[in-house]
């Protein structure tokens, strides 16, 4: 099973800022949700995280004693010139933008359909081989990351297009959690928070 775990509520989450690829810590709050997310988590094999330290914070507090795999296809979305401006400022045209063309990017930014090229090859390698990565009957892959990367891992498992993206609200430290079935993925849970 692959495991898919946002970060926990960081200073950004909490001031309603767009963090995208700015490094914002976790707040306390955070912290205790990561913890709390490590609770309900079974036998993990590996744990791999996006290399900001918001989501590496949250994969140590996870408590599973693995070594944290970073990797760079996990990392948020890039909101290029909005990275780090209050929510509040962002233009709606922006988020249209975003819904209507997969190919739109912010200025200095990153579309939606290069999000998903970058994260649908990740998919592909750990749902490669039965019996291996996140196929494996004997322990679970987990995968700490952000909304984004997370959206378009349920994306690649329901085979629906990039800018579907906006149809989902992810919460922070929220699990989601793919496998597979004889047709291929299958999404066992979306959006579940440990209480």
């Amino acid at each position: 099973m692959l495991v898919l775990i946002r970060h926990g509520e960081s200073t950004f989450n909490q001031a309603e800022r767009l963090a995208g690829r700015v490094e914002t810590p976790l707040t306390k709050l955070g912290q205790e949700q990561a913890q709390r997310a490590g609770t309900v988590l079974g036998n993990v094999n590996e744990l791999r995280s996006s290399p900001l330290g918001r989501a590496t914070e949250t994969a140590h507090l996870l408590g599973t004693g693995l070594e944290i795999l970073t990797d760079e296809r996990l990392l948020e979305l890039d909101f290029g010139d909005y990275d780090g401006m209050e929510l509040s400022d962002v233009p709606a045209a922006l988020w249209e933008r975003y819904r209507d063309d997969a190919h739109f990017a912010a200025p200095n930014g990153e579309s939606l359909a290069s999000l998903k090229a970058r994260v649908d090859p990740l998919l592909d390698e750990l749902f490669a081989n039965d019996g291996e990565g996140a196929r494996r009957h004997d322990g679970d892959v987990v995968v700490v990351s952000h909304v984004s990367p997370i959206k378009a891992a349920v994306l690649w498992a329901l085979d629906l297009p990039p800018q579907a993206t906006s149809r989902f609200y992810l919460a922070n430290a929220s699990i989601t959690r793919i496998g597979w079935g004889p047709h291929g993925p299958v999404v066992h849970g979306f959006n579940q928070v440990p209480s």
